[in-house]
C-alpha cells in the first residue's frame, strides 16, 4: 500500500481538514504513517493566520524536499498559506509536486494521483451551491475522546487584521443534517465529546431564509446519543443572541467554557480593527451569559501592538482583562498579513520593543489570573473526563472539566473515556493537580 505522511501546522481548522485528508487517502488505497522515511506522498497542511506556521512550514520542507534527490516521493502544500501564496510556492520550491487550498481537499485523491507526472495548483473557493463538505471521519478518530467536527467554511466579516477571508472565502454552512450525521458516526466510535468548527459559528445558517440557525443546531447535536460534552470555537461576540445564551441555560453538555475573542479592550482600536462592538457591549455579552451559567469559564485572543494603538488604549485592555478575568488567552504581537486592510495603517505602527513590552506585560498579568483561579479550586471536587495518560508521569493520567481545566491525576489507562471526580490539590499556571475523591 502507497503511506502518506500528513503533517499540520496551525489551528483546529487546519486538524480537521487534515483529518479529512487522511480519511479521503485512506478511502483510496494509502496507509498513514508517521515515518517521513517511508512515506509516498508528504503533504504539509499550514496556516497563514500567523507569521509563526509558515516558518515552521519552511523549516520542515527543508527536511523533506531533500528525500527527492534519494527517492521517488510526491510533495505538496495545502491549507490556508497555499490559498494565499498560490503558485509563487512553486518558485520558491521548484520541487514541490502540488499546491491547494481549502476547498480543494474533497479532490484531495485525484491530485495526488496527477501530481507525480503534472504539477497540480487549485486555489479556487467554491460557491455556495453543492459545497462540497467531505463526510469522511477521520481514522484517528477511533479511540479519541474529543474530535472536530466543521459547521461552516469561509467568514463574511472583513476584520482589518485578518487573513482568513482571502485564504478560506466567503462563509458557507454545512446543512444540519451533515453535520449530525459526522457527530453520529464520531459518537459511535466513542467520541464523547465534540467541537464545533467555523470561522463565526453564531452566524450558522444566517444567509438562508429558515435555515436553522445555530443555538437550533446546539440543540440537536445535545439529542445525539452517546455524545456527553459539546463545544465550539470560534465566536464573534456580535452575533451571540439570547438563543445562543438560553442554550447556556437549557442545554446541560454545552461545556462550562467558551472562547470569546474580543481582541482589544479600547472602542477606538475595536473600530480601526472593524469589530462592530464596542467594550461595552462585550461586557453586556459576557454578563448575559454568566446570569445564566454562573460557573461559565471565558478565554479570549488579544492583538497587542494594533497600529495607532496608544498607552491608553492598550490600559483600556488591562482594564478589560481585569473586569473578565479570562482564564486563559491567546495573545500576539501585531503581525502584518498580505492583503489585509490593516496594512494601510501602517504608518501609524507601534514600535516593536514597545509591542513586545505591552504582550509581556498583559500576558505576564494573565498568568497571576490564572493561578489565582486555580488555587482558588484547591480543595475541591472537579469531575473530570479522561482523556489519556500523561506524557510526562508514569501512572499519571490527564482529562479536562466542563470548564475546559486541564487536571493530571493517579489512574490507570482503563480510566479513559470515564468521568471520574478528583479533588484538586495544587494550581498551577496552566494545569491542576488532583487525586481521585
Amino acid at each position: 500500500m502507497p503511506r502518506v505522511f500528513i503533517k499540520t501546522f496551525g489551528c483546529q481548522m487546519n486538524e480537521y481538514d487534515s483529518g479529512k485528508m487522511r480519511a479521503l487517502l485512506g478511502r483510496d488505497g494509502f496507509e498513514r504513517t508517521e515515518d517521513l522515511a517511508d512515506a509516498d506522498v508528504v503533504l504539509v497542511n499550514t496556516c497563514s493566520v500567523r507569521e509563526k506556521p509558515e516558518q515552521k512550514l519552511h523549516s520542515f520542507l527543508g527536511r523533506v524536499l531533500p528525500m527527492k534527490r534519494q527517492r521517488r516521493v510526491t510533495v505538496g502544500i495545502a491549507g490556508c498559506m497555499a490559498s494565499v501564496a498560490g503558485e509563487s510556492l512553486f518558485k520558491r520550491y521548484p520541487q514541490v509536486d502540488l499546491v491547494f487550498g481549502p476547498d480543494a481537499v474533497s479532490r484531495i485523491g485525484e491530485m495526488v494521483a496527477t501530481a507525480p507526472t503534472q504539477r497540480v495548483l487549485d486555489t479556487e473557493f467554491l460557491g455556495e451551491a453543492g459545497y462540497p463538505f467531505p463526510s469522511e471521519v477521520d481514522p484517528e478518530a477511533a479511540g479519541r475522546i474529543s474530535s472536530f467536527v466543521t459547521i461552516q467554511k469561509g467568514c463574511d466579516n472583513r476584520c482589518t487584521f485578518c487573513i482568513v477571508p482571502a485564504t478560506r472565502g466567503d462563509e458557507v454552512s454545512r446543512p444540519v443534517a451533515d453535520v449530525l450525521a459526522e457527530v453520529r458516526a464520531l459518537a459511535e466510535r466513542g467520541v464523547k465529546e465534540v467541537t464545533l468548527l467555523g470561522q463565526n459559528v453564531n452566524s450558522y445558517g444566517l444567509k438562508i431564509a429558515g435555515h436553522p440557525s445555530f443555538a437550533d443546531l446546539l440543540r440537536a447535536v445535545h439529542e445525539v446519543e452517546g455524545v456527553e460534552v459539546i463545544r465550539y470555537t470560534t465566536s464573534h461576540p456580535r452575533d451571540i443572541g439570547d438563543d445562543v445564551v438560553d442554550c447556556y441555560k437549557d442545554l446541560p453538555k454545552l461545556a462550562s467554557h467558551l472562547h470569546l475573542p474580543v481582541q482589544s479592550g479600547s472602542n477606538r482600536v475595536l473600530r480601526r480593527m472593524k469589530r462592530f462592538y464596542t467594550r461595552e457591549q462585550y461586557l453586556g455579552v459576557v454578563e448575559r451569559l454568566q446570569a445564566v451559567r454562573p460557573d461559565l469559564v471565558l478565554s479570549t485572543d488579544i492583538i497587542c501592538g494594533f497600529p495607532g494603538e496608544s498607552d491608553a488604549d492598550f490600559d483600556d485592555t488591562m482594564s478589560l482583562l481585569e473586569a473578565v478575568r479570562f482564564q486563559a488567552s491567546f495573545s500576539f504581537n501585531y503581525s502584518p498579513r498580505p492583503g489585509t486592510p490593516a496594512l494601510k495603517l501602517l504608518d501609524d505602527a507601534v514600535p516593536a520593543a514597545v509591542m513586545q513590552a505591552r504582550l509581556e506585560r498583559f500576558q505576564s498579568r494573565q498568568r497571576e489570573i490564572a493561578l489565582e483561579s486555580h488555587d482558588a479550586l484547591v480543595g475541591s471536587v472537579q469531575q473530570v473526563l479522561v482523556e489519556g495518560p500523561s506524557a510526562h508521569d508514569e501512572g499519571v493520567i490527564c482529562g479536562r472539566t466542563s470548564t475546559f481545566k486541564t487536571v493530571n491525576f493517579p489512574g490507570t489507562p482503563n480510566q479513559v473515556g470515564r468521568w471520574i471526580p478528583v479533588r484538586v490539590t495544587r494550581g498551577f499556571a496552566n494545569t491542576l493537580r488532583g487525586e481521585p475523591a
